[in-house]
């Protein structure tokens, strides 16, 4: 299991190390073809590994048990060991988890890929200035109204015309997971969600209603004074983000940035902020 564990943590450093690489810049070839080699490696190799959970799930409850109890090494997986049983009633049979896992580089993982790159090749007319995703939301934050008008509809015109785009890895990622949940035998849409979160669903549904009891004196009543305060009756849908009229303008240099994320890696894990340094 030591073993195990540290293959797992291996590949995953792996992984994240060429999906930061990639983060950083997704329109370059170099960084996609990286980050596209390096996940297919990894799942090839994960692959290898894939047994030892499914056969894990397949020992009787009690032998876990008594396992767990007896040997003090394996004792102190427990907490992974009866997280990952809770896998166990939506587990399939081997060849067909191994399907499953190999078809997520070319499924799922590539309809995310294919969306996330698509967002960083759009561009904005905003004001005559072709924009980036990111500098045309940041004009929605802008004091003055019609310049966040103006950015709003750049970015509705654009995202207007990649429609069919967006529409078809939309779809496409519905029906990969209804696929996945029929297979896995899932009641509700949800469910394999609150499986990977470790929440049960009426948790959540609890959480959701009282959100939605909530909107009239929470939401509602601050979009309403917020509206006050900006000099309007109603808000327009670009006026969200609006800053309020005596927000101080701050511009945060990129030192200063950097140092409060590395100080907050300091604080909470020395050895994080020096992986960061590096």
């Amino acid at each position: 299991l030591q073993a195990y564990e540290a293959l797992e943590e291996l590949i995953g450093r792996i992984v994240s190390y060429a999906g930061l690489v990639y983060a950083g810049n997704t329109a370059d070839p170099q960084r996609a073809k990286l980050y596209g080699d390096v996940q297919e490696k990894m799942t090839d190799a994960s692959a290898h590994l894939l047994f030892f959970a499914l056969e894990l799930n397949l020992i009787d409850d009690a032998a876990i048990e008594s396992a767990l109890a007896a040997d003090k090494a394996f004792g102190h997986y427990r907490p992974w060991v009866l997280d990952l049983r809770k896998d166990k009633p939506y587990q399939l049979e081997d060849r067909v988890e191994q399907l499953f896992h190999e078809k997520s580089v070319t499924g799922r993982g590539a309809w995310n890929r294919l969306f996330d790159e698509t967002m960083t090749d759009l561009r904005f007319d905003v004001d005559g200035e072709e924009l980036t995703l990111e500098p045309a939301l940041n004009r929605l934050q802008d004091t003055n109204g019609e310049v966040r008008r103006r950015a709003s509809e750049a970015l509705a015109a654009t995202f207007r015309k990649n429609l069919r785009t967006f529409t078809l890895i939309t779809n496409t990622l519905a029906k990969d997971k209804e696929i996945s949940d029929r297979w896995r035998g899932f009641q509700d849409i949800a469910d394999s969600r609150h499986l990977a979160n470790r929440v049960e669903r009426d948790v959540v549904d609890a959480l959701a209603a009282a959100v939605r009891e909530a909107y009239p004196r929470l939401s509602h009543r601050y979009y309403a004074m917020k509206a006050r305060w900006l000099g309007m009756e109603v808000m327009n849908h670009w006026d969200r983000n609006a800053p309020l009229p005596e927000t101080p303008k701050a511009v945060i240099r990129w030192d200063d940035a950097r140092d409060t994320v590395l100080s907050a890696y300091q604080r909470f894990s020395p050895d994080m902020a020096e992986i960061a340094r590096g």
